[in-house]
């Protein structure tokens, strides 16, 4: 579910909203002082067209957006939204098939046999119905074209396609090359108009795989528990977007079909543009190909639901793997109200991450581990969630009143008046922020259209909350918040709602990789005026400074706001000094000798700035961002706390304790498993995620010797990197005055030299995890270091094997076989000279289609389908990417720093896109014979051993039974 802090324009004026007409006959609004500019269009037929031009880069976001969401599912249906979001992708009359009249036959049959088989109760006979659905769904689609509408998106250069389905909406998502505004509308109003419900039996296995992931996914069951105690008379608490196991399990195509032409209507959608174009020209061609949808003037509304009041508050248990956890949430009115804007406000005086009352009372007093609290907006309702986890030794009821007695200090209205001003700063912060991306900007129309939001409302938000009172958010907290609240115990245990559900035999359907439809022609040959590359030339594009004691600087121009990011950057990170991320962890719980932690959060947070330092492997960040006309008085303090921080003892104590509770906690989650047995493949036992300081270590610690390396870390030897609206005068004139460094910088320590495994035997590696769903991959290493000259046909091969939904794996591993939601193969780019290349799979199932996902990895990897026909789609998508793509502000630096890790001095796109216009098909073909075929591999399996098929396995390689002690190394 997608958050939406209400943001607005940041003058002071009064908003008027106008009607306008442009160069041609379609009348648009208006609002004046709107930063985005937008216009917003009516067609006819109540489509609505939301509009910014932002000329930074030749691409447009693109967001059709269709209000109705999961909480439209019928009570018998639940996940039909989210369901049909994904037959969205399917095609339609015109693309996606060979011969549709043919075709319609087949598909007709199917959907009688799901009539027949939703309502059949025998497992024998449904069994058997399955069957029939099965050999009639191989049969269509030998007429069929799977993945067309991704070939489609591939040739016009699309990036991001994607969907997402929500309580409250539906939206597709579409990043295009400028240039390709007519074959994007085409190509979308052909989809939205004439869907066709193909290849239904595998994309359901993959719908219920995406169900199965969420089954391990303690955070989305308390958030689903949070909304069922909180709205049970509504959808959004009665059922959830991905419907029941059961429901999934017994689709109907005649309730979605019905679903579809009742609510994909012009009259209920809106298309969200943010990007380089003509608005005149845009709305023209929009109409041109949407102005015929035919609306639906008898659109359902939702029957009104009015929750009571509650009375007293709602407890609820959650069972899961994760660690405990406690949730407490609070009903408010809807996203459209103001009083979703005294919410955000409120929100923020809780929690903000620096100066908030849970910051400053529960996280920094470190009473709790890792306590926040958001503000959620829907159309019809809205909540505040607070969640925190215990301590070591402390009750899941012990934080719950740790979390409610700072409620009650807001009540009574215990915080700075000055937090409201602060507060306001930080979203004047993010708006400049959230203004410099397209798909923001998109985003903030289609939340508006969403909820209902009048946008010339949105534009005076921030204005009007600049006004809210103190004595106004204590009044509305007293009025809110009282024992009308949910809490939600997270703990540990065997969550009884899970249900195993046997794979279904299916019948790998025909890819008919080598056949396109006339429309996919058409549009391949439709002449578009080429947009030209434009490459980065790191000569000219960001300037080398030096300060007066010759640390070197990169500087590159912010011309656009008033944000800054300075960032000292240190080729040292942990595997130099395997305390370096223990002493900044600690540096956040310290104050100066001149100012208490409480003091300094609470300046950073009153000058919309930030301090972070995130020591990594082999690097470590020491940032500074904000807004640009606070940076001195920032950078005063940001070096303050490097060199000034205070020894606190019983701080260090509750951070030892507290840090170890975090290493036993990260050993229930599924995904920290999986990951850490990935390192352990890559690395062996010693890798750079186990290089950390024992429990032992950490309890024994000096304090003074973590609070030393904060004060030493200006000492040794690094770069500073800068974006920012300061000329390189004043930047280098500030560093001179602020930076605190010695006259002579130390090297850089040596550090413990990890090496990565080559892979030179067949292994096995299984961890152990309970759930429905295994996680695997494959690593292979065979010690081949970085070479710039296979570079471009290496992404070629990527591209056109393991990239994106056009590419082979996806085709064959979800498409064809409905085995996963999500799998990924590539060879892997070092990040760094020293480094191998490697080769990786990925694929999350469930645990009975193992063996069947590892066949079919293999066969792919190894006997690589050709397909003209897929590769001209790779090249082509990739080169028109490369024309319209572009590096930019802080990037810029990133690029030239990622390009010197490499060897490199020059944009690696430009050889890539040069070498690439004369690849062949023949060219990947040899890549993949000579660095993938027949190689060896490592799998790293993460599942319930007594749910594999072990013997099975036995015959691909000998298996070793890790444990957790193993694979964290703790």
């Amino acid at each position: 579910m997608k958050s939406f802090v209400k943001l607005g324009t940041l003058f002071l004026a009064l908003i008027a909203i106008t009607a306008c007409t442009g160069q041609g006959k379609y009348a648009y609004e208006t609002v004046a002082n709107d930063p985005l500019k937008a216009r917003i269009y009516t067609l006819d037929n109540g489509l609505k067209v939301y509009m910014t031009v932002n000329k930074e880069t030749p691409r447009i976001q693109t967001y059709i957006a269709v209000r109705v969401g999961g909480k439209n599912d019928p009570a018998e249906n639940t996940g039909l939204a989210h369901y049909f979001e994904h037959l969205m992708f399917k095609g339609t009359e015109q693309f996606g098939t060979q011969n549709y009249e043919a075709e319609k036959l087949l598909l007709g049959q199917i959907e009688e046999q799901f009539e027949v088989y939703r309502n059949t109760t025998d497992e024998a006979q449904r069994k058997a119905i399955y069957q029939t659905i099965d050999s009639l769904s191989y049969e269509a689609s030998k007429l069929a074209i799977p993945n067309e509408y991704d070939k489609l998106m591939a040739a016009i250069g699309a990036n991001g396609t994607n969907a997402y389905t929500a309580f409250d909406m539906t939206v597709y998502t579409e990043d295009i090359p400028s240039n390709e505004i007519d074959n994007w509308a085409k190509i979308q109003a052909d989809r939205f108009k004439n869907n066709v419900i193909r290849g239904f039996h595998t994309e359901l296995e993959t719908v219920y795989e995406e169900k199965n992931m969420s089954l391990t996914r303690d955070p989305r069951k308390v958030y689903e528990s949070i909304l069922a105690a909180l709205f049970p008379h509504h959808p959004y608490g009665n059922q959830t977007v991905l419907g029941t196991q059961e429901h999934l399990k017994n689709p109907s195509i005649t309730r979605i079909k019905e679903y579809y032409k009742t609510w994909y209507v012009p009259n209920n959608m809106a298309i969200c543009l943010s990007g380089d174009f003509n608005p005149d020209q845009m709305i023209a061609t929009i109409d041109q190909y949407f102005g015929d949808m035919q609306p639906n003037p008898n659109l359902p509304k939702l029957p009104t639901t009015t929750e009571t009041p509650i009375t007293a508050p709602i407890v609820r248990e959650v069972l899961g793997p994760d660690a405990e956890s406690v949730a407490i949430g609070w009903r408010f009115p809807g996203i459209a109200t103001h009083d979703y804007e005294m919410l955000t406000i409120l929100s923020r005086i809780l929690y903000n991450g620096k100066a908030g009352l849970i910051d400053l009372d529960l996280n920094q007093q470190q009473k709790v581990i890792g306590a926040s609290v958001y503000a959620s907006g829907m159309t019809d309702y809205s909540f505040l969630m607070a969640q925190a986890r215990p301590k070591a030794n402390q009750t899941l009821e012990e934080v719950k009143d740790l979390i409610l007695g700072e409620v009650e200090k807001l009540k009574a209205g215990d915080f700075d008046e000055k937090m409201l001003q602060a507060t306001i700063n930080n979203f004047k912060l993010m708006q400049m922020y959230q203004l410099e991306h397209n798909w923001v900007r998109a985003d903030m129309f289609v939340n508006a259209f969403i909820h209902g939001v009048d946008w010339k409302d949105e534009v005076v938000s921030l204005d009007r909350m600049s006004k809210i009172t103190k004595d106004e958010v204590v009044a509305f907290a007293n009025n809110f918040l009282k024992d009308n609240y949910a809490v939600i115990y997270k703990k540990q245990g065997k969550d009884p709602n899970e249900k195993k559900i046997d794979k279904p035999s299916i019948t790998p359907i025909v890819m008919n990789r080598d056949t396109a439809s006339v429309f996919l022609k058409e549009i391949q040959n439709t002449d578009v005026k080429p947009i030209e590359p434009v490459f980065v030339d790191f000569s000219k594009d960001l300037a080398q400074l030096k300060t007066g004691s010759g640390i070197p600087v990169f500087y590159k121009k912010n011309d656009l706001n008033d944000v800054f990011q300075l960032i000292y950057l240190f080729d040292m990170g942990n595997n130099n000094d395997k305390a370096l991320g223990t002493a900044f962890q600690y540096m956040k719980y310290l104050g100066t000798s001149t100012m208490p932690l409480e003091q300094l959060n609470s300046e950073f947070y009153n000058l919309a700035c930030s301090f972070n330092v995130s020591p990594g492997s082999e690097r470590t960040y020491v940032t500074l961002s904000g807004l640009s006309e606070n940076m001195p008085k920032a950078l005063e303090l940001f070096e303050t706390r490097l060199s000034d921080a205070q020894v606190n003892k019983e701080t260090y104590t509750n951070l030892a304790a507290d840090i170890i509770k975090s290493r036993n906690d990260a050993k229930l989650n599924q995904m920290q498993n999986f990951g850490r047995l990935v390192n352990y493949a890559t690395w062996g036992p010693k890798s750079p995620t186990t290089n950390i300081l024992s429990a032992d270590q950490l309890k024994n610690m000096d304090p003074q010797e973590l609070v030393d390396r904060i004060h030493q870390q200006n000492s040794y030897k690094h770069r500073i990197l800068y974006y920012g609206p300061k000329s390189e005068k004043e930047l280098l004139t500030l560093l001179d005055e602020q930076h605190k460094t010695p006259k002579d910088l130390k090297d850089i320590p040596v550090g413990e030299d990890f090496t990565k495994q080559q892979t030179t035997a067949t292994k096995i590696f299984i961890a152990p995890y309970d759930a429905k769903q295994i996680y695997m991959a494959q690593i292979s290493n065979r010690g081949e270091t970085f070479d710039p000259t296979i570079e471009p046909t290496r992404e070629l091969y990527n591209e056109y094997f393991g990239g994106g939904m056009n590419s082979i794996v996806f085709q064959e591993m979800r498409e064809s076989r409905g085995l996963a939601y999500s799998a990924w193969a590539g060879i892997v780019v070092p990040s760094y000279l020293k480094y191998p290349y490697e080769v990786r799979t990925q694929i999350a199932t469930q645990n009975d289609k193992m063996m069947d996902a590892i066949t079919t990895f293999n066969d792919i990897i190894n006997n690589m389908p050709e397909s003209e026909a897929a590769f001209k789609l790779a090249k082509e998508g990739m080169i028109t990417r490369l024309r319209t793509d572009r590096i930019v502000k802080s990037s810029v630096i990133w690029a030239y720093i990622n390009a010197q890790d490499l060897g490199q001095s020059v944009d690696s796109r430009i050889k890539l896109y040069n070498d690439v216009q004369n690849m062949t098909l023949q060219n990947v073909v040899d890549f993949q014979q000579k660095w993938i075929k027949d190689r060896i591999y490592t799998y790293c399996i993460l599942g319930d051993e007594k749910e594999l098929d072990i013997k099975s396995l036995e015959k691909i390689g000998p298996i070793r039974k890790l444990t957790q002690e193993e694979i964290f190394g703790y």
